[in-house]
Parts: structure tokens; C-alpha cells; sequence
């Protein structure tokens, strides 16, 4: 490459640089290995981050000219704001644009090499928080009386009953769900890796119950979304389950304007916890039941640590993710119910 031409490129803007970082890394795309690449929205949610918080100061600037100093000015105003986790984030995703840059001459150094998370949201420290046969007991009184919407009631039991990730749920459609079957496929999952849940008697009453309030769009065709959003026309926002949630969980006091009066309706002795718990929760309730580690591994999906493991054992153990999602929901039915031992399912949703 000329000089001239690696100067013309030092001299492109912050905002041109995430715009080729974007379509190079963050987009969707298949690896020579069959494997996807790329971020599952594209790289949305760091746009959004972006034009609200580093493109007002320094879009317009040159990538080149950017310095340590600026882009802590940005992370430090998100952490005064009480985003710690935001900033983090933040710090990270700034990392990896200007290493993209840095490989490809259009910068020199990567102003945020020696910034760690410790310097800006703080060191996160991992969740244990799993819910209590009582809690979950305690969450069929809850949930109704939480005034979440329908979807939102039944999407706590689903991610329950089928440890999936809050994302799964949110963005599973129609065409994946065989009620016949009794199965439930993910063709796009956080690793990158297919997985086809099986779904249990009381999983499939949650599916069931979500089919019977199945819209139809403008077209006239039912919705093809089972958690659509507002304008039908795509799957609710993965947050807004989330922030359903936390608004049900605090002080009266601490009430955030037009949000839930409800404050604390889903407030449980063990402390907060998140749609994430509920996924950690099932597992948990597995181990109890006496499945093995390795089914359970592959009833979350887990990533298999083992690379021998990972290249020559490809069985997924199907029959015995079957029985373990059957005994997940015959228990959740039991705790559910109150009844101890009972198998019949009453299913908690809002009025």
C-alpha cells in the first residue's frame, strides 16, 4: 500500500471506521467452516450504544486523532450514570473496533490497550442467584398478581420449563415449535450451535396457552413470532422481558415513571433475580432430580470445554435430554401445584 493511500485511511472518521468494522465483523455471515460468524442482530445493539453515546462527540473526528482521554470521557459519564455493566460493554466493543483498525493501518495503536473493566464498570462478578422450591412455589401466587402481560406470565414458566436463554424465548417463531412432536428447535443459538429442546407435558401447555393468544398481522397471516412485538412485524425486544421484571422487584420509592405500580409483586426472599436465574434455576432443579452433568450440558447447550470431546463425540444424548426435560417438568408441575407429588399442571397466567 502507498503512503498516500494509508494516510487517506488514517483520515477516516470514528463513524466510518464502526461502519466497516460493522459490515466486516459484527454482520452475520458463514465461516469457511459452515459456523456463523458475526453478531445475531448485526451488531444493533452496539449501534444503538454508539449513536448515543461516542457518535454525538466523536463521530465526526478522525479514528486516527481519537485519544485515551476522549473515550474515557465517554466511559466514565456512562459509569456517573449508574451503567456500570453499560460501560463495560461499551469498553469492550470500543476495544475490539480499534484492534479491527489497528490490523489494517488505519490507526497505530489501540488507545484503550491498557484500560481494563477494573478502571471503568468494575470487575463483574458472576451470578449464583438460583430460585428455591419455595420461590418457585411462591412464583404461581406471583406471577398473576404481578399484571404482566399473558406472554410475559408465560414466558417465566418456558424459560423455566425449558432452560432456554431469555434471547431463545424471545425470538423463538411458530415454525419451529412441533406441538406434535413435542419438540422445540433453535437454528441460531449464542454459540452458534443448533439445539432441539424436547419439550415436556408442562412445557408444551406454555406453548400451548402462547398459541391460543396468536395474532394475525395486517396480511392476515398469523404472526410468525410466539413473542411479536408491538407492530407484529418482528420479536419483542429481549430487554423489555428483563425490565418487566426488575419494575416488579423494588420499593415502592424506587418506581420508575409509566412503569409497572406493582413494584413488588415478584419480590422473592432469596433477593433479586433475572430471567437468567430462571435458566440456572432448571438446572439446578435436573441436578435434583438426579440428572448427570454432561445431559445437562446439553440441555443448556453448553459449548463442550473438551476439544477431543467436542471433535469425535457428537452424539447430544437426545433420550436422555428428553427424560431430564420430562422430570424438570414433572417437578415444576409438582412445586407448581403445591401438591408435592401431583403431575397435573395449573397454569399460572395473567388475567
Amino acid at each position: 500500500m502507498q503512503a498516500a493511500e494509508i494516510e487517506a485511511q488514517r483520515n477516516i472518521t470514528l463513524r466510518a471506521l464502526f461502519e466497516r468494522w460493522a459490515a466486516t465483523e459484527l454482520a452475520p455471515q458463514t465461516g469457511t467452516d459452515g459456523r456463523r460468524i458475526g453478531r445475531k442482530d448485526g451488531g444493533a445493539l452496539v449501534r444503538s450504544q454508539f449513536e448515543r453515546r461516542v457518535f454525538p462527540s466523536l463521530g465526526g473526528r478522525g479514528a486516527a486523532s481519537i485519544t485515551k482521554a476522549d473515550l474515557l470521557a465517554i466511559l466514565d459519564a456512562t459509569r456517573i450514570e449508574g451503567r456500570m455493566r453499560t460501560a463495560n460493554m461499551l469498553l469492550t466493543d470500543l476495544k475490539q473496533m480499534f484492534r479491527f483498525a489497528l490490523a489494517r493501518d488505519i490507526v497505530t495503536r489501540n488507545p484503550l490497550d491498557t484500560v481494563s473493566k477494573r478502571d471503568v464498570g468494575g470487575v463483574e462478578t458472576r451470578r449464583d442467584r438460583v430460585l428455591s422450591t419455595d420461590e418457585i412455589t411462591a412464583l404461581a401466587t406471583a406471577v398473576p398478581l404481578a399484571r404482566m402481560g399473558k406472554r410475559s406470565a408465560l414466558a417465566v414458566w418456558l424459560i423455566l420449563a425449558t432452560a432456554c436463554r431469555v434471547s431463545e424465548a424471545m425470538g423463538a417463531r411458530w415454525e419451529h415449535v412441533d406441538l406434535v412432536a413435542g419438540t422445540w428447535h433453535l437454528p441460531e443459538t449464542k454459540n452458534e450451535r443448533t439445539h432441539t429442546i424436547h419439550l415436556s407435558a408442562f412445557a408444551s401447555r406454555q406453548f400451548e396457552a402462547l398459541a391460543a393468544l396468536r395474532e394475525k398481522g395486517n396480511d392476515g397471516r398469523a404472526l410468525a413470532w410466539v413473542f411479536p412485538n408491538m407492530a407484529g412485524d418482528g420479536p419483542v425486544c429481549v430487554k423489555s422481558f428483563g425490565k418487566q421484571l426488575a419494575d416488579r422487584q423494588r420499593p415502592a420509592s424506587r418506581r420508575l415513571k409509566h412503569r409497572s405500580l406493582h413494584t413488588s409483586s415478584l419480590a422473592l426472599p432469596g433477593g433479586r433475580w433475572t430471567a437468567h436465574d430462571l435458566r440456572r434455576t432448571a438446572a439446578t432443579v435436573m441436578a435434583e432430580q438426579g440428572v448427570s452433568g454432561d445431559v445437562i450440558d446439553e440441555c443448556l447447550n453448553h459449548v463442550i470445554e473438551s476439544r477431543v470431546r467436542a471433535t469425535y463425540v457428537r452424539d447430544r444424548r437426545l433420550p436422555q435430554q428428553a427424560k431430564a426435560f420430562d422430570a424438570l417438568g414433572l417437578r415444576l408441575a409438582a412445586l407448581i401445584s403445591g401438591e408435592g407429588k401431583s403431575n397435573v399442571v395449573r397454569l399460572p397466567i395473567a388475567a
